[in-house]
């Protein structure tokens, strides 16, 4: 980010130990890449349940990432698109790779995946949260009050630079020779916050849940070659 005060409130929409994230990790991780890993609370998150696991970061903001370099243990700061980026990773391979909220903020997501798969091996989990453009909310927005409901965190975030339904996110990852194995959904009657949130996921099971998912949560796996 440009200016602390950006960063700042990047800050508080995007931290946080994800409990939501941890419970989809393997039993026992060893190696852990978290890309965009904010202040590094998740990574932190994982050293504290599971001691034997390094946990290494990639961050675009400088101020954020030398807060989680003192909580993880290696943290690389800087354009994760760019083409050296990667280059700090050269012959290691991980358990998980993580992409909390961060796909899409990036420019070219499909890219990114595609350079992850050499880190990866057979039995290697990718586990992802990405929210859900189809929610209740945009369609009103667009449909009843005629606009793009632009915000400072959320679905409708300002800086995110792709949106995504299920069906973009399937597709997304099979382009990359990716298979989504398990899925799980954040719902939401309301985009914000909201008390009256805790009863959306009855109204889910009725048939609505495409448009009352938040944020759908996932693990995908390297397809196998024949």
């Amino acid at each position: 980010m440009a200016h602390i005060d950006s960063t700042e409130k990047f800050k508080q929409a995007y931290t946080g130990p994800r409990p939501d994230i941890l419970q989809l990790l393997p039993a026992s991780p060893k190696m852990v890449l978290d890309v965009g890993c904010s202040d590094g609370t998740l990574g932190a998150s994982i050293k504290q349940h599971w001691p034997i696991a390094t946990v290494i970061g990639m961050e675009l903001s400088e101020p954020m990432g030398a807060v989680a370099a003192s909580r993880i243990d290696q943290v690389f700061i800087g354009d994760i698109e760019a083409p050296e980026s990667l280059a700090g990773l050269a012959g290691q391979k991980f358990d998980v790779v993580i992409f909390a909220d961060i796909l899409e903020h990036l420019r070219d997501p499909w890219k990114m995946l595609g350079r992850i798969r050499p880190y990866l091996t057979p039995d290697s989990i990718v586990v992802a949260s990405i929210p859900n453009v189809r929610h209740i909310d945009t369609i009103y927005h667009l449909v009843v009050k005629g606009e793009w409901p632009y915000r400072d965190r959320g679905i409708h975030d300002r800086t995110h630079m792709r949106f995504f339904t299920k069906k973009n996110i399937f597709d997304m990852f099979a382009s990359e020779h990716l298979e989504i194995v398990q899925m799980t959904s954040n719902y939401r009657l309301l985009e914000r916050p909201h008390p009256i949130n805790r009863h959306a996921r009855r109204f889910a099971i009725l048939g609505m849940g495409p448009f009352l998912a938040f944020q759908y949560l996932f693990v995908a796996r390297l397809k196998p070659t024949n």
